[in-house]
């Protein structure tokens, strides 16, 4: 018995055969849709599991048309994705697998996989990696992807992102403009440049680009056609570097 056998029971009322004949809804009686839903009731008090079946068939079509558009969306937007670096490049700018990373620099989890991250680029010596600054862990971490974003214009993205990165716990205003003095920012021109509307357009792009991807939360990896949300370990770190280069 399944969802066919209940559609049969209501069609055998003529409810389902009513459009075909181009009949009203009112055309039937009151006493025939109670009856009707009298029927459908008991086979599903008697069948419980077809409520389950329906909500997981449901799920699996949803599952699958979220996939769908992800994979569409990863192709509209390679360019984006990969070419649009805004130069927040780590490891061999020159790589032949690119990894792109959207994170949040109060982000536990991307800290957590940050030394994994980090140790494979490394090693491996040919991976270009593209860090999105994808703040949404609130105001802390605008201040702190503002800052690292302006540290371009010192040529200090990278050592203030790996400081940042390398923060144990919450990050605060201060805390973050802490490290970018004691990375050896040049502070007054590091505010100016914060302020500069650029910036703000970098985190505004990189936010709509998650949403086109359907990026909720942080971290989020792409490689090559694949988008992974979430933390993943070394080990699947190297193993989607070594199917990009297959």
């Amino acid at each position: 018995m399944n969802t066919f056998k209940v559609a049969s029971l209501i069609a055998a009322f003529g409810l389902l055969a009513a459009p075909q004949a181009g009949l009203a809804a009112d055309a039937f009686s009151g006493a025939q849709k109670d009856e009707v839903k009298k029927l459908v009731r008991e086979y599903l008090m008697e069948h419980p599991e077809v409520i389950a079946d329906a909500i997981n068939a449901l799920q699996a079509k949803e599952e699958k048309a979220k996939a769908d558009k992800v994979t569409a969306a990863l192709k509209e937007k390679k360019k984006d994705i990969f070419e649009q670096t805004d130069g927040t490049v780590l490891g061999n700018p020159k790589g032949n697998v690119t990894l792109v990373e959207f994170f949040d620099y109060n982000c536990g989890y991307c800290k957590a996989m940050f030394p994994a991250l980090m140790e494979t680029v490394k090693a491996d010596g040919n991976i270009k990696l593209v860090v999105k600054e994808f703040p949404i862990l609130g105001q802390p971490s605008v201040t702190a992807s503002k800052a690292a974003l302006a540290a371009r214009k010192q040529n200090k993205y990278t050592e203030l992102h790996l400081a940042l990165m390398g923060h144990k716990g919450s990050l605060t205003d201060d805390a973050v403009l802490q490290i970018a003095k004691d990375t050896g920012l040049d502070m007054a021109k590091l505010k100016t440049d914060m302020s500069d509307p650029a910036v703000t357009a970098i985190l505004t792009k990189n936010h709509a680009l998650a949403q086109d991807l359907d990026i909720q939360g942080t971290p989020a990896l792409i490689v090559g056609d694949t988008l992974i949300p979430g933390a993943v370990d070394k080990k699947r770190i190297q193993e989607l570097v070594k199917d990009a280069r297959s």
